[in-house]
This record gives C-alpha cells, structure tokens and sequence, in this order.
C-alpha cells in the first residue's frame, strides 16, 4: 500500500518547468515532480528530479538547509512525487546546463520502502521493460523520444496545414481492404456483415482530394501481419497527402519538402532530447537539399555491384522487391534519404498508375531513411482510368462490388492525382535512431505484446 500523499505547501518562489530553467538563472524557483535518483557524498546530496519537461541535479549541502529537509531528501525512495524549491544555477558541467541549490521539499507521496520503484537504474531485460511500459516511459530516454514524437506529428500536420492542404480524416471501419484482406483484422459488423480495422485512408483520401484538391489524414491504422522485425507494428499512426492533379515528380518534391520540414522542427526544439536519446545530431543536420532520386534499375544495378564486391551475402533478383539487407545497404550509400522509384508493377498495389514510357513499370516511390531504417514513405501516382482501375481489381480477385465506390471516382471527373503514406513510428526510429519500433510509440502493439 502507498503511503498518504501530502498536500503541497504553498510557496512564494514561482512555479518552473525543468525546460525552462533557462529563464530562471540566479532566480529561486519551484518545480513540481519526481525523484529519479539520489547519489550522497558524506554530507552533500545530489537529488535527480525530473517533471516532464526534462531532468535537473540538484544540490543539497547539510549545512545550507534545515536537517529536516536533509533527512527528507536523504531518505527518499525513488519516484516519490514532491515539490522542490531552489535557486537555478548555471554550469556548463551539468547535461542540462543548470543545477539546482535546493532549499525546501515537499513530499507529495513516498513510494514505500518495502515495494520500491520496478524499473532501477541497471540493465533490465526488454520484456521486463515492456511489461512495465507504463513505468518505463517515466526514464530520461524514454521521455525524451516520447517528447519528439510529439514534435514529428506536429510538424507533419503543419508541413500540410501551411500548405493549403485540408485534413479530411477518413473511417477506422472499412468494409473492404486497400490491398486485400489477409493483413486486416476482422470484426463482427451489424446484420452479420463483415468490417475490418484500416490499414489505410489512401482510398478515401482520394475522394476527398477530388472534393477538395489537397487533402491528408491523419489516424491509426492496423496491419495484421505476423511480423517479428524490429521495424513492424500491428498498430500505428500514418498520415497521409492525396493531391489532385499531381504527377510522381511532383509527389517527389513534395515528399522532400515534408521530410526537410520534420526534421527542421526536431533540430530546433530537441537537441538535448536527442543527446539524452544518443542520436548523432550531426546525421540530422545533413538532410538538407535535394534527396538523391534512383530508379528501380538503378537501384537493382548497385545491388548487383555490391553483391559482385562481397559487400551483400545474396542477390538482388531483378523484379523482387527489396528485402531489409537490400534497402540497409542502398541507404548506407547516401546521408539524405532516398527516393526509389518506378518498381515492377507487378508486385505493386493494383491501383498505381503504370509508368507510360514502360507500362511494365508502376509510377511509384519509396523513401528509404538513412543509417539502415528502410522504408519510411511509400506511395504513387494513382489509376486515373476507370477502365484500367476496373481490370486491375478482377487481376487482383478483389470484390468488384466492394470497390464500386473507388470505381465512380474515375468515372466522375477523373484526374491524375497522387499521395503517400508515412508511418510516424518508423519516422521517429529513425530521426531518433532506434533500434527497434516498439520505443516509438507509448505503448507499442506487436504480434506478441497487447499489454499493458
């Protein structure tokens, strides 16, 4: 049982956060949080708080507080909640630039002695960390790639609310698939019909951009694919353009443009973030300019070469698709992203549109992130004729009636158009460079973990 939580005492030092610290200096201040860890020296304490915002050191000499606060503090169990009053002080040693003289405490709630906080600061084991996800996410790094994802995603919408685009957020419920339904998590719909969990608002977005011209979304989506790697999650957030008369050159650019405009935003608010993660800022400060743009060919040629130099353990068969090895050591060739397009349209989606120059190839691009992280942007310019869109979909052995709907789209003032996807979880693996997905997203959903 936790012990009784005290109600704060009033103080006339003005409430701070860690993150603000800056505007404090030489000022006495209050900050509300945890403790996440204590060191003493004899008669120095170093109390570690941390509020959110980030984490500060304090210091606590015996002689310049009361003994109550020195006895308070020295006996604290990690994760108590308090509140802590002290003068901010700089210091170019500390991770934050600042340390904190305390001078009171207030215990909110003490974690008891006899249960203490599950999560030490030792190595513990990635099941253990995930079973207790909701307390991990309380450490440094944890916070700190919690807090740029918060940016990626508000940056993605504002790369797309400041450039005319309208968001139109399409149905989580769908009665049909984008690509098939074997990937899809199904559910009992009404009057015994069938519905299933999105993968994707591609469709619909569609629609909407026909409507209105540049549309996106932004939401969940589900994948029911059994996949153990490092990169796959069964549920994720993806947002995704659709704009009406846009051609795979222009998606292109505009690709680049929401790329530069994400990894712009981190560098301006979260450059301690990143070092607390362990990210080398130096690989963030190079996406800047033109990203190198190789076609499906091109790619496959430099596959071949490496493998001829020993540099990858199989070959690249032409007219697959790249595996993991295959998009590892394309990236590790540039230090932007890279844009890779106009794949085989036969392993492709049925509604991308075909390249006129080779109706073999689909008018389609994939960015790979740099550093390994593979795919983090797909998509194409899209069927605009209802004749083509229509034979496509018996190919696939997709319900006809299902995609009717889709269908009218091209009947009604078609128009070539084109959009992409990208998956914010695989966007902050790599911006944040992360080993695996599952630390992208609060609590991560894989083929093996639904809880907590």
């Amino acid at each position: 049982m936790s012990e009784s939580v005290t109600t704060p005492v009033t103080t006339s030092a003005p409430l701070a956060t860690i993150a603000s610290l800056s505007a404090h200096e030489g000022q006495t201040i209050t900050l509300r949080g945890w403790l996440y860890n204590l060191r003493a020296s004899g008669k120095l304490l170093f109390p570690i708080f941390r509020d959110g915002t980030g984490t500060i050191q304090g210091i606590v000499p015996k002689a310049a507080v009361s003994e109550e606060v020195f006895e308070t503090l020295k006996n604290l169990t990690l994760e108590s909640s308090l509140t802590v009053t002290g003068k901010v002080r700089a210091d170019s040693r500390a991770p934050s630039g600042y340390e904190l003289d305390v001078e009171d405490v207030t215990v909110i709630q003490k974690v008891p002695v006899e249960t203490p906080f599950p999560i030490q600061l030792k190595e513990a084991g990635v099941d253990f960390l995930m079973e207790h996800r909701h307390l991990w996410v309380r450490t440094p790094r944890q916070s700190a790639i919690l807090r740029v994802r918060a940016t990626i995603m508000r940056a993605a919408s504002e790369y797309f609310d400041t450039n005319g685009f309208i968001r139109t957020d399409p149905p989580i419920l769908t009665p049909n698939a984008c690509e098939g339904t074997s990937e899809l998590f199904e559910m009992d719909y009404f009057d015994d019909d069938k519905a299933y969990l999105t993968q994707s608002g591609q469709l619909y977005i569609e629609a909407t951009a026909l409507a209105l011209g540049k549309v996106y979304s932004f939401g969940p989506t589900f994948r029911a694919e059994k996949s153990k790697t490092r990169r796959h999650l069964t549920e994720f957030w993806m947002i995704e353009p659709e704009v009406a008369f846009l051609e795979l050159d222009g998606l292109m650019n505009l690709a680049e443009g929401f790329i530069t405009h994400i990894v712009t935003r981190v560098l301006e608010s979260h450059r301690a973030d990143l070092k607390v993660i362990g990210k080398d800022i130096a690989k963030l400060e190079a996406i800047v300019g033109t990203f190198p743009r190789l076609s499906y060919d091109e790619a496959h040629a430099m596959l071949e070469k490496a493998f001829a130099e020993g540099k990858l353990e199989a070959p690249h068969k032409y007219g697959d698709d790249f595996g993991s090895p295959d998009e590892t050591y394309i990236s590790s060739q540039f230090d932007k992203p890279v844009m890779i397009h106009r794949y085989p349209a036969a392993f492709k989606a049925f509604y991308m549109q075909p390249d006129p120059l080779d109706p073999t190839k689909a008018l389609c691009v994939d960015v790979l992130a740099p550093e390994g992280y593979g795919e983090i942007i797909g998509g194409s310019q899209r069927i605009d004729s209802y004749d083509l869109l229509k034979s496509r979909i018996e190919e696939h052995h997709l319900p006809l009636d299902a995609f009717q709907w889709y269908l009218d789209l091209r009947k009604y003032g078609s128009v070539p158009h084109a959009g992409f996807g990208m998956g914010i979880e695989r966007a902050v693996a790599w911006i944040c460079g992360l080993d695996h997905v599952r630390e992208t997203i609060p609590f991560a959903r894989t083929l093996n973990r639904i809880y907590p």
